[in-house]
């Protein structure tokens, strides 16, 4: 079993080596495969919006086809200081700008609760075929799915197949789907 760190290094380069169109393409192909699933009947999808310095998956995407399913889409704000996010319901009058680490953030809004969230789209460097994920490794999303409700649909965004066990700690939160531009993971 390979170390996080080393994984993280792995995968960074490996989203580094992919061009524009490529990511676009994949991005396009994990979206089309999201549409197949029947996770369609909830209300309250929480989306990532990708660090494009860091190639991540384009979930503009996903986000159009959130609006076009009338669906609410909420975004988060990344506090450095006490490693939380704060969650906005995004509407035609929320501002959006880069942070610091290029992170796309809502400058205003709703706030809403974590626990109104039906559905999480989660952002992964890595991930196994037993439901664990590897982030940057600064925890914001585990702090976060921890403060959501025991139901919530976690589903992780990878350009990249499932490896077969990663070092998972006692506080990661586990995915429940993976969806990859191939195949969706089941972990339930």
């Amino acid at each position: 079993m390979q170390e996080k760190k080393e994984l993280r290094e792995i995968y960074k380069a490996g989203r580094k080596s992919l061009t524009e169109e490529q990511i676009d393409e994949k991005s396009y192909q994990i979206i089309n495969q999201l549409l197949q699933l029947p996770i369609w009947e909830y209300a309250n999808y929480h989306l990532f919006l990708p660090i494009q310095k860091q190639n991540e998956i384009n979930t503009h995407f996903l986000m159009t086809a959130l609006q076009g399913h009338d669906k609410n889409i909420i975004l988060s704000s990344s506090d450095f200081s006490t490693g939380e996010m704060k969650h906005f319901l995004l509407t035609d009058d929320t501002l959006i700008r880069e942070n610091k680490i290029g992170i796309p953030e809502p400058q205003n809004g709703f706030v809403v609760n974590p626990d109104q969230i039906d559905v999480v789209f989660v952002p992964l460097l890595a991930f196994d075929k037993k439901g664990n994920r590897i982030g940057y490794g600064k925890g914001f999303y585990d702090r976060f799915l921890h403060s959501c409700r025991e139901n919530v649909l976690k589903i992780g965004l990878s350009f990249f197949e499932a490896e077969e066990e990663i070092q998972a700690d006692q506080h990661d939160i586990k995915l429940d789907l993976c969806q990859t531009p191939k195949q969706i993971y089941r972990f339930k």
